[in-house]
């Protein structure tokens, strides 16, 4: 029998499929496994994307690369401004001006920190500056008793109102800068309510204490900083960092996180708007308060803090802080009209920036998990969903001898 190569190839090599109504069963049937597989591992939309963790795609440790090279181009920034401040008075960097420095400072510093604070928890507090406004305005008015009794009331009703909006994020499951705008807008109501200055009735001089005061923020600033560069710490409060759906809800393991930063948060501006207000010699004027609210998250951006959540540097809240309060001084010894709503916009801008720097190198490094052992071997004999499933591995045809008649055949 002689021997037909392409014959042979043709009937051994290439499979004939099953009928058509065969072929279409399998492949939805594979299709189907294939949609249930993904399910199983929290790809398909289904309750298995919800309990995912929402950092699962970044597991390791976050790169601080980005965040301490930025905090040196801060570091230098301030630094100059420092100098031009000095070089055009000198004073300012002796007391009394210095102490004056330093309380502006360690107030826009609670600001900063509030809102550095929230944005890594992911609920960032627009109400910020409207609290800070309405503590200045309470304390201009109360300030003629003691210092505890004209701010307890303000302290209170700032926790109360943290702890309810943070049970509204968490009921309704809502966007935290949404909530809290609803706040803002409240609270900005409250202190447009009056209609003229108000002076400061109160004696207490934080003056006094300005090396204290600052020295608290800046203590404060380092070490929230490196505690948010420790893991399990940074995942615990970013856990409403956005990831997958924003919209699903986290369950009850996001309670604590966005209900302290929120609390937190408040008591700094109420603290910070009582230094404003002690500190100035001028009277408490009524307005939105919104202009700080842009300037703390502003700095809280420029500082590196992601507008994502979750990411952030150690030193950059400090240094951040350190060189807006310095331009201030300096833009108001020069006489420069400046709108502190024309700040906001240019540091919130800056802070935009940094977001996008550190969200692109700081993520974690792709680590190289352990290989697979039950994965199929990749080669061309997998099955692959668009080819039918069975196959019909023979011939219906008898396959012609390979050797014909030969000398160590049977021939004749």
């Amino acid at each position: 029998m002689a021997y037909d190569e392409p014959t042979y190839r043709r009937q051994t090599e290439e499979p004939t499929p099953t009928d058509p109504a065969a072929y279409r069963a399998n492949t939805l049937a594979a299709a189907e496994q294939r949609r249930r597989a993904e399910e199983l591992d929290g790809v398909g939309d289904t309750t298995a994307d919800v309990l995912r963790r929402p950092d699962a795609d970044e597991d390791g440790r976050d790169r601080l690369g980005i965040h301490l090279g930025w905090e040196v181009v801060l570091l230098v920034a301030a630094a100059a401004i420092g100098l031009l401040l000095w070089r055009l008075e000198p004073e300012s960097f002796q007391r009394p001006g210095l102490d004056d420095l330093l309380t502006t400072g360690a107030a826009i510093g609670l600001l900063a920190l509030g809102a550095g604070l929230t944005l890594r928890a992911g609920v960032p507090n627009l109400a910020l500056g409207p609290i800070a406004l309405a503590a200045s305005l309470q304390y201009a008015e109360q300030g003629d008793k003691s210092l505890v009794e004209a701010m307890v009331p303000a302290l209170v009703l700032a926790a109360a109102g943290a702890i309810v909006l943070g049970v509204v994020v968490l009921v309704l499951h809502v966007p935290g800068w949404a909530a809290t705008l609803a706040a803002a807008l409240g609270v900005v109501v409250f202190n447009q309510l009056r209609v003229a200055p108000v002076a400061v009735q109160g004696t207490y001089d934080p003056t006094d204490q300005a090396f204290f005061l600052f020295g608290g923020f800046a203590l404060l600033a380092v070490l929230g900083g490196a505690l948010g560069t420790i893991t399990p710490v940074r995942r615990w409060l970013g856990r409403m960092r956005p990831a997958g759906d924003p919209a699903r809800r986290r369950g009850m393991a996001v309670a604590a996180p966005v209900i302290g930063s929120l609390l937190l948060s408040s008591v700094f501006a109420v603290a910070a708007g009582t230094l404003f207000a002690a500190a100035s010699d001028a009277p408490v004027v009524p307005g939105t308060g919104l202009e700080w609210t842009g300037i703390a998250l502003g700095l809280a951006l420029l500082a590196g803090t992601s507008a994502y959540g979750r990411r952030g540097g150690i030193f950059g809240t400090l240094f951040a802080v350190a060189g807006l309060t310095l331009f201030l001084d300096y833009a108001e010894r020069r006489d420069f009209d400046i709108s502190l709503f024309a700040i906001a916009a240019c540091v919130f801008a800056a802070g935009l920036v940094v977001t996008r720097l550190v969200e692109t190198y700081g993520r974690p490094l792709p680590a190289a998990g352990p290989a697979d052992w039950t994965a199929p071997a990749t080669n061309g004999a997998n099955w692959q969903p668009d080819l039918p499933e069975t196959w019909s591995t023979g011939s219906t045809t008898p396959r012609p001898d390979r050797w014909d008649s030969g000398p160590w055949g049977t021939g004749r």
